[in-house]
């Protein structure tokens, strides 16, 4: 009976011995394949490269060569470089430029531009507040004011500086100036049936109406709709807002439930639980399409990525997203995940930009690159930097930061020195930096 007792002891010391050995050599291989995508990253000399590249074109806050405008949709994506590029007295200034030429409604304007250069056909604004300067407002799109805000947040979270929010323009603080952006969307681009942001038909995050014509600006062909860019774009600019917000200023209305009841509604209308996927338009006064036209087969890559960065997906639905982008890419010979939509628009349904054009399926890192934090969020480091490859060696192939790149032939198009994509890019190359130094 002894000898029988020792044996049971000797056998529950070995199964003890096996639940405590095997976890740890489980986890010392996971550890040890962070060690090395973590070294892989570090080791990367063509980080080097465009970081390097875009700090020295992030010296200037232009959109890029062919732009003389400072757009906040695009300083928004490329501040950060900025803030390494430039003294912060001077990004702080550009930021300052959009407060004083706001409208008294509270909306943002796209671009500020000398006004000696003011001669594209915008319908353009000024103000006293700010001299020697003119803006204008692409009224088909909705995201300005969301990403005024949004630099603003990155600016502070950079510098430590939150002198920014008492800065008083025209007798009014910013941070009392923020709060009226935030309300003009509520007024001015709002369903109250749907409880969603609102804004004219357009490509995912694009600018550009269907109908042929001056494309950015509202007029009697607009057809309303609701998309998945404009809501997240809000609800982000809403969670930045409350990040920053001063614990002695009383805000007009509770953001926080605002931002909530957004999220829980774009659940409810734009998500397509049986595709995995986000519709892309939920039409307020009709279509501008044909009847026979299946829009809901079109992949929004751009809205969907900040969908996610905006929290709306669980990691599920983050995995199966960033699968159904890679699909897409993979359907064309050049695409990485930064193609606009999937397929494109036929051009019989939106003439004002053909397929394979500009927002209709070319490829903008601009957006695509976003896609990196996205990742890196919900803990796919390899995923992130694979993803980022193709888009960092068409910039060092191309020797520049194009706009946007055709997938059918691979050729770079639109502004050679687009600091949308520059910033992007820094901001990809930080964050997973960031990671690898964290799992090294």
């Amino acid at each position: 009976m002894k000898a029988l007792k020792t044996i049971n002891y000797k056998i529950a010391a070995f199964f003890l011995l096996l639940v405590i050995i095997c976890p740890c050599r489980y986890a010392s291989a996971q550890i040890s394949a962070k060690q090395k995508l973590a070294r892989q990253i570090l080791a990367d000399k063509r980080l080097d490269t465009i970081e390097s590249r875009a700090i020295k074109l992030l010296s200037g806050f232009s959109a890029g060569t062919s732009y003389s405008e400072v757009w906040i949709r695009d300083f928004n994506t490329f501040i950060e470089g900025s803030l390494k590029a430039r003294p912060k007295e001077e990004v702080k200034t550009r930021l300052l430029m959009f407060f004083k030429i706001q409208g008294e409604d509270g909306n943002i304007v796209d671009g500020v531009v000398d006004s000696a250069k003011a001669n594209v056909g915008y319908k353009y604004r000024y103000s006293p507040l700010l001299p020697g300067w003119a803006a204008h407002k692409n009224t088909v799109e909705t995201d300005q004011e969301s990403s005024l805000i949004q630099a603003v947040k990155k600016y502070i979270d950079i510098t430590g500086d939150r002198s920014i929010l008492n800065e008083t323009i025209g007798g009014m603080p910013v941070i009392k100036r923020m709060e009226n952006a935030l309300t003009y969307i509520l007024k001015e681009r709002w369903s109250e049936k749907y409880g969603l942001v609102t804004g004219a038909t357009t490509i995912d995050w694009g600018d550009v109406q269907p109908e042929t014509g001056w494309g950015v600006a509202i007029n009697e062909k607009t057809k309303w709709a609701i998309d998945i860019y404009d809501n997240a774009m809000y609800v982000m600019a809403l969670h930045d807002f409350l990040a920053i917000v001063p614990k002695n200023y009383k805000t007009e209305r509770n953001w926080a439930l605002a931002a909530a009841g957004i999220s829980k509604n774009v659940r409810k209308y734009l998500w397509d639980a049986k595709a995995q996927k986000y519709i892309p338009h939920l039409y307020l006064n009709g279509s501008p399409f044909s009847a026979g036209f299946n829009e809901n087969e079109i992949l929004y890559t751009g809205g969907s990525v900040c969908a996610i960065l905006a929290g709306f997906n669980t990691p599920a639905e983050v995995q199966e997203i960033n699968r159904q982008m890679l699909a897409a890419a993979a359907k064309e010979k050049y695409a990485t995940i930064g193609i606009t939509v999937y397929p494109p628009y036929p051009a019989e349904q939106f003439p004002n930009i053909k397929p394979y054009i500009y927002q209709n399926a070319g490829d903008w890192t601009w957006f695509g690159g976003r896609m990196m934090g996205a990742l890196l969020l919900y803990g796919h480091a390899n995923e992130a930097y694979t993803e980022l490859s193709p888009m960092v060696d068409r910039v060092i192939a191309n020797k520049g930061f194009y706009e946007w790149y055709d997938v059918q032939t691979g050729s770079p198009k639109g502004s050679g020195d687009f600091r949308g994509e520059a910033g992007v890019l820094y901001s990809a190359i930080t964050g997973l930096r960031k990671w690898a130094v964290s799992n090294r």
